[in-house]
């Protein structure tokens, strides 16, 4: 007994009871509680002529109102999306990795041009070039003046832009999944008759089925839950009908509350059905078996003339879609006031005035009279909102990311050292996959909106700068999944000798954890952690949701600026701003991806060549001014 209670004393038991215990607490308060809480706030609705519950209003209500539309709509466009695509996602993967295409490496950088600058980024920059006052719709109005100026909205809109923003999964996981074919059985079908189509389908195609079902439903999913193309193209889906519903009143409109729960359990029960298919698609095992001396992919040629030229120029004209909103971003950055509001080019007056400084902007009034307002012209980083936009997105990213990681390396841990009851922490931790973000988003917005939360010890989170905290733990939550399947990978190259002898060595577990494992496994951390700061600095949807002056992100600011520019004579060069804002967001992006799948992605031996190659580069310029001083000392 004396043994058991001194056991019970130790830091790493009292340690692993208080994380138990506080990852239980997590977990009802933080995912389980609130998303019921939505769950029964559907059949909680008070019916406003009775002044009774009435459990079936809401149900009643969906099927006689407009909602049904708003869900037909987002299915519609998953359904689309699903063709569109994935059609344009293999082309730009066999164009650049299993056809002998010309300038390969270069397309292959514009079609992962989508990988830099995502969402409320992404949309504004087809809009700068296909919206109303676009460049390209404003040159095509003057050459057509019967020409709808607002073609470019609505459901069309929105497919053509997710369609070339989705790619990008194919991007990284299909050009994986066709690089790990064993050329071998390219070589064999070849040598049997085969023509190059045939192989195409009925050697290759099969080997990317696993990778291709994945994508197709993780595609459907972005579609269904779409949110910052409706929302700014004008399109009615649920998501952006979720998000208006949550911030409407009774006085407004019949039980929105209500109404806006409900549309977020359907997403949720869409997405549980999904996951379930894949789950189980899975478990059967769908691959091919290749050879075990492994050739690597030779690229295919194609021998028919008129089927090389038309590939090319199916090549060529998707980098032209993908690259030239991203080119003209970049150039009318650096372009003046007067120049992005007519979407004229004067390469004669460049200016940086998009990022820094200030400039006052005159006006004409009604009464004919100009008036001067000092300063309203400013830069990305000379105007306030921007900075304190930058800033709150910069540190919310950033904690929700760390938070996320910590969560999951401590999880990780556990779950390999405890393997019975680590299955439940891991199911626990891949929770919020079976939720859309929107559903988690809502579910904190109402629940904590209240001063009688004792999880929270009756504190109202939704108040003041307390949502700064929803929104953390938002971010948080959301990427536990990711977070999960990555850092767990990387548990698996831990030698367990290595713990075992830091054991023997009468080093507790914690410390073994600490100075063992930890050093192993912090490059993947790192990596995740910077993968998830990229994608939550951009964010728009989440914040949207909580939809606070206290917590505008970053995509926020920049999408209100834009909506209201030039009203009352604010936020006159809102446009060039947002050009500034895409490019400096492609910058981060582009540096941070640079470090996890350029630097981050080579092995050691890849590193060492690396160093070496920039040890002979410093000698030779060393050398060359050192021979010529002795040339002429001699």
């Amino acid at each position: 007994m004396h043994s058991i209670a001194k056991k019970r004393l130790r830091p790493e038991y009292l340690f692993r009871v208080f994380g138990i215990a506080l990852f239980v607490y997590l977990l009802l308060g933080f995912m389980i509680l609130p998303c019921l809480n939505t769950l029964t706030s559907i059949f909680t609705t008070i019916n406003g002529t009775t002044g009774r519950t009435d459990p079936w209003a809401v149900i009643r209500f969906f099927f006689a109102g407009n909602m049904s539309a708003y869900v037909w709509n987002s299915l519609k466009l998953a359904l689309y999306l699903v063709v569109t695509v994935n059609v344009v996602g293999v082309s730009i993967v066999l164009l650049t990795e299993y056809f002998d295409i010309k300038g390969a490496k270069f397309l292959r950088a514009g079609y992962m041009t989508t990988m830099i600058y995502s969402g409320v980024a992404l949309v504004t920059g087809y809009l700068f070039l296909y919206g109303r006052d676009g460049m390209l719709t404003t040159t095509l109005v003057n050459a057509f003046p019967g020409l709808n100026p607002n073609w470019f909205s609505g459901f069309n809109a929105v497919m053509f832009t997710m369609t070339f923003a989705c790619t990008s999964n194919h991007a990284l996981f299909l050009r994986n999944a066709i690089r790990g074919i064993d050329y071998n059985t390219v070589e064999a079908a070849r040598n049997l008759g085969a023509r190059p189509l045939k192989v195409l389908v009925k050697v290759v195609f099969p080997t990317l089925i696993p990778t291709m079902f994945s994508l197709t439903v993780m595609t459907f999913i972005t579609g269904l839950c779409a949110m910052s193309a409706p929302t700014l193209l004008g399109f009615d889906s649920i998501n952006p009908e979720i998000v208006r519903l949550a911030g409407s009143s009774v006085a407004d409109e019949a039980f929105p509350q209500a109404r806006a729960a409900l549309l977020s359990i359907i997403l949720a029960m869409f997405t549980i059905v999904l996951l379930t298919v894949l789950s189980s698609y899975e478990r059967k095992g769908h691959y091919l078996s290749v050879s075990k001396t492994k050739a690597k992919l030779v690229k295919q040629k194609i021998n028919n003339p008129v089927a090389n030229a038309l590939a090319h120029a199916y090549a060529y004209i998707l980098f032209i879609i993908y690259m030239t909103p991203v080119i003209m971003i970049v150039i009318f950055s650096f372009q003046t006031y007067g120049a992005i509001r007519m979407k004229t080019l004067d390469l004669s007056n460049w200016t940086l005035l998009n990022y820094f400084g200030q400039a006052d902007y005159s006006y004409l009034t009604s009464r004919g009279v100009y008036r001067v307002r000092e300063g309203s012209i400013s830069g990305l980083f000379s105007n306030q909102s921007m900075l304190e936009g930058i800033q709150l997105s910069f540190v919310l990213s950033a904690v929700g990311a760390a938070l996320a990681c910590v969560i999951v390396v401590v999880a990780c841990n556990y779950i390999f050292r405890h393997k019975k009851t680590g299955v439940i922490v891991e199911y626990s931790l891949l929770f919020p996959w079976l939720l859309p973000t929107i559903l988690i988003c809502y579910s904190y917005r109402t629940y904590f909106n209240s001063e009688s939360v004792g999880y929270v010890f009756n504190t109202n989170l939704y108040y003041m700068e307390r949502v700064r905290i929803l929104i953390v733990i938002a971010y948080a939550v959301v990427k536990l999944p990711f977070s999960l399947r990555m850092i767990k990978a990387a548990f698996y190259a831990i030698d367990e000798e290595l713990e075992d002898a830091a054991r023997n060595l009468g080093a507790s577990s914690l410390v073994a954890f600490l100075r063992v494992k930890l050093p192993i496994i912090l490059p993947s951390v790192l990596a995740v952690f910077a993968l998830n700061f990229n994608s939550l600095f951009t964010e728009y949807d989440m914040s949207a949701s909580f939809a606070s002056s206290y917590g505008r992100s970053y995509a926020m600011v920049i999408q209100s600026m834009t909506a209201d520019e030039g009203l009352y004579g604010y936020n006159i060069n809102a446009s060039g701003r947002q050009c500034a804002s895409t490019v400096f967001i492609m910058v981060v992006s582009g540096i941070i991806l640079y470090l996890v799948y350029g630097v981050g992605a080579r092995d050691l031996g890849e590193r060492l060549e690396s160093r070496e190659r920039r040890r002979k580069r410093w000698n030779r310029i060393v050398r060359r001014p050192l021979g010529h001083k002795l040339q002429k000392e001699a």
